[in-house]
């Protein structure tokens, strides 16, 4: 008897257990918390699809500077400078100034004198027209003798530089031929000739840049 009342006492016991504790029943059913999502992603900004322009100069800094444009070489110009002497020439008028025609003309024993011709040209037309008549190109303004000669050569070769008389500009190592002490002298005649005092190159110039030279080997 006494081990009957034990058993249904332990079998009351746990009910009333059931009942304080869980309520005779299951455990809940409880859904498991779920971790919050994560926060969205910025997108990356797109990058601009333009090019940038490039070669642009920078505010404040150096210009750049210009090539400098090499200076020309001054060239003899072959056109008479001025019409002097045309009208006295007469027609036809001669071409531009081509050479000096320079040489020794006579050997003294204190100086030698030399003697320039100027030749025009080329143009065989015209040479042959003021009688030059045996094909050449390159000839003297007019024949000797011929009264239109001298104001002709004066249209195409013009004033001395230092002298400033009808006749080229005459010149030794650089210098014009001012005496004795400078090597050479002009002729007090005559400016297409002047006097040598001592050897070496003498040159004759035209007003165009044109000239012609000569060696004296005395």
């Amino acid at each position: 008897m006494t081990r009957v009342l034990t058993t249904r006492a332990l079998g009351t016991l746990l009910a009333a257990s059931c009942l304080l504790v869980w309520g005779c029943g299951s455990l809940p059913d409880e859904t498991p918390t779920q971790p919050d999502p994560p926060p969205p992603v910025a997108a990356a900004p797109t990058p601009d699809a333009s090019p940038s322009p490039t070669g642009t100069p920078v505010l404040g800094g150096p210009a750049p500077k210009p090539t400098p444009t090499p200076e020309a070489t001054p060239q003899p110009n072959p056109t008479p400078g001025s019409t002097e002497g045309s009208g006295a020439c007469g027609s036809p008028l001669p071409p531009a100034l081509s050479t000096l025609n320079v040489k020794v003309h006579l050997r003294g024993a204190e100086a030698w004198t030399l003697d320039s011709t100027p030749l025009v040209g080329p143009d065989a037309t015209y040479c042959a027209k003021i009688g030059f008549t045996d094909g050449r190109a390159v000839c003297p303004v007019r024949p000797e003798g011929n009264p239109e000669r001298e104001a002709c050569e004066l249209y195409v070769t013009g004033r001395a530089a230092d002298t400033g008389r009808p006749g080229p500009t005459w010149t030794f190592g650089g210098r014009f031929c001012t005496g004795r002490s400078s090597g050479c002298e002009n002729s007090a005649e005559n400016q297409y000739q002047v006097r040598a005092f001592q050897g070496g190159t003498f040159k004759a110039c035209g007003r165009n840049g044109v000239c012609g030279e000569v060696e004296v080997d005395r």
